[in-house]
């Protein structure tokens, strides 16, 4: 029989690092600079063929910037099993929000077995030349967080987009740190 599973999957970070347009081009394969901000939480679904009997549906709440501060979150939150918290890599304060964003979701919602949801830390806008984030300072923030891993994105560029999402719905045993 066929089998499918329905994954939900939290896109948090900051006000315009990105977000809506890192889902819409990993869901539909198209670049568009041009979205408002999200205002509460944008849905999208995207089906993945897992096995010969098993699909996959991700359904990605593209949470906005601004909700952080908001009660709702919780009710945002609850059910993950997988969480992208992005940052642009030209700004350091959508980088320092993502402590908050981690500890924000870490209080406030956990897997069925008590777990920490696994969160992949993403330094968005990579083909960007005036960064402001050394690789070196995200590296050592990703581990003291507790983040799987971090990843370079550029939705423009199309780069490491699919291969986060692969990331955050497998992301196999935490790495020790």
């Amino acid at each position: 029989g066929h089998c499918s599973h329905l994954l939900k999957i939290l896109v948090i970070g900051d006000q315009n690092v990105g977000k809506t347009t890192f889902v819409h081009r990993y869901v539909s394969g198209q670049f568009n600079r041009d979205y408002r901000s999200t205002v509460g939480v944008d849905f999208s679904m995207k089906a993945l063929q897992w096995s010969d009997t098993e699909t996959v549906r991700l359904h990605l709440w593209d949470i906005a910037g601004q909700e952080r501060f908001i009660s709702m979150a919780r009710i945002y939150y609850k059910g993950a099993s997988g969480c992208v918290v992005m940052f642009d890599v030209t700004n350091s304060s959508s980088f320092l929000s993502c402590r908050h964003w981690k500890q924000d979701l870490d209080s406030k919602a956990t897997l069925p077995s008590g777990g920490a949801i696994p969160c992949i830390l993403l330094a968005n806008k990579c083909d960007l030349a005036d960064r402001s984030v050394s690789a070196e300072s995200i590296s050592r923030f990703c581990k003291a967080n507790g983040f799987v891993t971090w990843m370079e994105t550029s939705v423009k560029d199309n780069k490491n987009i699919t291969e986060a999402m692969r990331f955050v719905n497998n992301p196999g045993p935490p790495s020790v740190v």
